[in-house]
């Protein structure tokens, strides 16, 4: 792969400095130029360009994550309008997007380079709200304040009404978000493979208490009814907005809308059955002796040969 310029997406607190250094001098030797947001300068050395945060994607050839779900779900919002592959170095915590671990991470760049690695295309979901498109990649949350009520929406799939919900939270999420706030809350784990969009009340009191999975060629439309307490619209986690009492938010699939680098799909898959395992999907134990790392895994076997005679 020809590039030219790679964007570097920080995690907006933790300690990347040492993940930037081994980006910094893998750059240098390729003579590829690096790119951060401007308010990120003074977090990385003087050889990464600093760029307005609008155009750090816009600019760079390919995207690097450095951190976890939501520095990838960042670097994903900020390529929406013209996907560029993003490559995600784990410096988080229980990580689903992220592939890379700090260690392989030269050997990755080399193989970016080379143009040898698969891309797996993510849908995003599309909020009108206040006239403005805005996108998340895992969930749109209508979430209550504490103390003040409860959400009460009701639910309109394309224009037809199909009832209300009472609860403290509704989630619409995408496959990819089927793992996170949407299965806390009682959805279902969706394969990534799948088009669809699925709807969970978190804690429901009355109305809908299910999740509902719907086609993503639907719109889903969902209006505060009279007597909703105040409640904030979240992207991904994020605030759009907060305190309302009264109006609608329109959703709709957007299908290929991120491009995430995957360098060995099999591996990444097995990595994330074992994350699964740790929420309360058990693995059998052959399954997860095949999750550790060889050189343990063959120790293990050494160790229940039966003794020699």
């Amino acid at each position: 792969m020809d590039r030219s310029r790679l964007g570097l997406v920080l995690h907006p607190t933790r300690d990347v400095s040492a993940v930037v250094d081994t980006i910094v001098t893998w750059a240098a030797r390729h003579r590829i130029a690096l790119a951060v947001r401007a308010e990120d300068r003074y977090r990385v050395p003087a050889t990464v360009e600093p760029l307005p945060v609008g155009e750090v994607a816009a600019r760079s050839d390919a995207l690097i994550a450095i951190g976890g779900d939501g520095t990838m779900l960042g670097a994903l919002r900020a390529a929406v309008h013209d996907p560029k592959p993003v490559l995600g170095v784990h410096v988080g915590k229980l990580g689903f997007l992220v592939e890379v671990e700090p260690p392989e991470l030269s050997t990755a760049l080399d193989r970016l380079v080379a143009h040898d690695f698969t891309v797996e295309s993510h849908s995003c979901l599309v909020c009108d709200l206040c006239g403005e498109d805005l996108v998340a990649f895992n969930d749109v949350v209508l979430i209550r304040q504490p103390g003040s009520g409860f959400v009460d929406a009701s639910l309109a799939v394309d224009g037809q009404q199909y009832g209300y919900y009472r609860c403290d939270a509704l989630v619409i999420s995408t496959p990819t978000g089927s793992t996170a706030y949407s299965y806390a809350a009682g959805g279902p784990l969706v394969s990534p493979a799948a088009d669809v969009v699925v709807v969970s009340p978190s804690a429901p009191m009355a109305g809908i208490s299910r999740a509902v999975v719907l086609s993503p060629d639907e719109t889903i439309r969902l209006e505060l009814r009279d007597g909703s307490g105040p409640i904030a619209v979240e992207m991904d986690g994020l605030v759009i907005r907060d305190a309302s009492t009264q109006g609608a938010v329109e959703v709709r699939y957007r299908r290929d809308a991120g491009l995430v680098v995957r360098l060995d799909p099999r591996r990444y898959q097995e990595r994330n059955q074992l994350k699964l395992s740790l929420l309360d999907l058990p693995l059998l134990p052959d399954q997860l002796r095949e999750l550790l790392p060889e050189s343990l895994r063959d120790r293990l076997n050494r160790r229940e040969l039966p003794p020699p005679r």
